[in-house]
């Protein structure tokens, strides 16, 4: 299980850094906002284990996910699942702090926006699991933004390439590189709803062909297209 920082916990931290100094090093950021992670796993290992069952919580460091030095922007470079994998074998249910790694230097590294869900699918290639699972609070990916079109519809199936192509021109229940990543080891994944028993969305290898040719569509905000006609077609 991968879990992220509760609600605004992310955007507190900021502010408190805000008031401090207007240019943190990206270094001192990773080591702040990871403690927001680090509170969700060791809240949700007390829940776990006050419903009966054993867990474990583990920063990104302690899973073994290490990554590259880019502060704020890490890349995920391996993982190594022995104490994942000695946990399991134990019973115990491991809760992982999504969002972090170390680097070879072993300084905290935060994976950027969406990192939880870069973890999770992370975790679920080297796991080699059925299906990577993503909760959040809608139902599913739609297929355009309900807030502005009413009649918005839930995706039953929706190809790694058609996700990635919605993430990057702005639908927000997923971002680009979870989904890259899930592309490239071919971990299917499926956005459910938190609350609720729905099936969600299934993000895989291909679509459901009795769709529309039309899959999806995002809306960008605040963002102008300029179109310059009449102009010779030559370089320069």
């Amino acid at each position: 299980m991968v879990v992220s920082a509760r609600g605004s916990k992310t955007d507190e931290l900021v502010g408190l850094a805000s008031e401090i100094t207007d240019s943190p090093s990206a270094r001192e950021m990773d080591m702040l906002l990871s403690t927001g992670e680090q509170e969700s796993v060791a809240l949700m290992a007390m829940a776990v284990a006050a419903e009966g069952a054993e867990a474990i919580s583990l920063t990104g460091g302690q899973i073994g996910i290490h990554t590259d030095s880019s502060h704020t922007q890490a890349r995920i470079i391996d993982i190594s699942t022995l104490r994942m994998r000695e946990a399991l074998k134990a019973g115990r249910i491991v809760i992982a702090a999504g969002f972090q790694g170390i680097d070879d230097d072993r300084n905290i590294t935060t994976l950027g926006r969406g990192g939880s869900d870069t973890t999770a699918t992370a975790l679920a290639a080297v796991l080699q699991a059925d299906e990577c699972q993503i909760y959040t609070d809608v139902e599913g990916v739609l297929s355009t933004d309900p807030r502005l079109v009413e009649s918005a519809r839930l995706l039953r199936r929706i190809s790694y390439d058609e996700m990635l192509e919605l993430a990057s021109l702005g639908a927000g229940v997923m971002h680009s590189r979870s989904i890259e990543f899930a592309k490239k080891y071919r971990v299917p994944v499926r956005v459910r709803p938190a609350h609720g028993d729905g099936e969600g969305t299934l993000i895989a290898d291909v679509t459901d062909h009795t769709s529309s040719l039309v899959t999806g569509l995002a809306v960008v905000r605040e963002e102008a297209r300029v179109g310059l006609v009449g102009l010779p077609d030559r370089p320069g």
